[in-house]
């Protein structure tokens, strides 16, 4: 038997999770040891393997992979040309640079934006164009306003579309080298950028899943990649009903115990029972100890009301 199915197996055993105690070279070892395993095709298609520190020693999981990167994606059609443009396309074909972009990618842009706000609109999403006639400045690419935005569930997605540059080594000319030997404060720059014809998008808002970046690499274009774009934007949407639906259980357990604390005080104040009336904290209710009725009453603001509601 293999390192990597002993491994498996000892995984299987203890229900997924295994911790490697120990320290110094032994426990060094597990990380490579962990990458080795997930090279050795013994893991299961829908399972995979998580190692990393932990304050015994080493932890290793086999854990379920998540339906959604399961799933099997149609691809995202996308219109040789922009017959019938939506109305967020449509407002950035009004500007005389759409999106900052170069001339020669413009088209391809707008038709790439064109096939995803579809895709996501026939899955009951909406967008909304942003700031479509800028591109930011290198050094706040990710900080600047989106170009359009897709709400998914409430979860608003906004989107970037930036164009990639080229970099190449820069050679000096006589001029600047001349005034770098005259002037000391004067840096001859090292590299010189190009605008590519590559295209980037950039994600914010929500919970990411994927990524929050995708963009044209060799052998998988952009075009290829709008399928899983499609889907991030509706697992935002999804992690964010989640939130709010856990949010209102919450808040909802949390009425139910107040109310519960509320009726047992007015319970034990009929039968002549010191009781624990409740304060409010800043983290939520917390118990207090009264001595009489009087300092009770001052505990709570609303105690008075509570009593004579029962």
């Amino acid at each position: 038997m293999t390192f990597s199915e002993q491994l498996l197996q000892e995984l299987a055993e203890a229900g997924g999770r295994i911790v490697k105690s120990g320290s110094g070279p032994e426990l060094e070892k597990w990380p490579s040891r962990v990458a080795a395993a997930r090279r050795s095709r013994r893991i299961p298609k829908t399972k995979e393997l998580h190692g990393g520190g932990c304050r015994g020693g080493y932890e290793i999981k086999l854990v379920d992979i998540p339906a959604w990167r399961l799933a099997a994606l149609k691809p995202v059609p996308v219109p040789s040309r922009l017959t019938r443009p939506h109305n967020v396309v449509r407002a950035m074909q009004s500007e005389p640079q759409p999106l900052g972009l170069t001339k020669p990618v413009q088209g391809r842009a707008l038709r790439l934006i064109q096939a995803l706000i579809i895709a996501t609109e026939n899955a009951g999403h909406s967008s909304a164009a942003g700031q479509t006639g800028s591109a930011p400045p290198p050094h706040r690419r990710r900080r600047a306003f989106p170009h359009f935005t897709i709400t998914a569930q409430g979860q608003a997605v906004e989107f970037l579309v930036l164009q990639e540059q080229d970099r190449t080594e820069h050679v000096a000319t006589e001029k600047e080298l001349a005034e770098a030997e005259k002037n000391s404060w004067i840096r001859i720059p090292r590299f010189d950028y190009t605008p590519s014809e590559r295209l980037r998008f950039v994600l914010s808002g929500g919970q990411p899943h994927r990524a929050s970046e995708w963009s044209d690499a060799p052998g998988r274009s952009l075009e290829d990649q709008l399928a899983e774009i499609a889907q991030e934007v509706t697992l935002r949407g999804e992690a964010a009903e989640r939130k709010r639906l856990d949010e209102i259980e919450a808040a909802r357990q949390k009425r139910i115990r107040w109310e519960a604390a509320m009726e047992e005080a007015r319970v034990q104040l009929r039968r002549g029972v010191p009781c624990q009336a409740l304060r409010s904290t800043g983290n939520g209710m917390a118990p207090h100890n009264p001595t009489d009725g009087v300092r009770e009453r001052r505990t709570h603001p609303g105690w008075d009301h509570a009593l004579r509601s029962g």
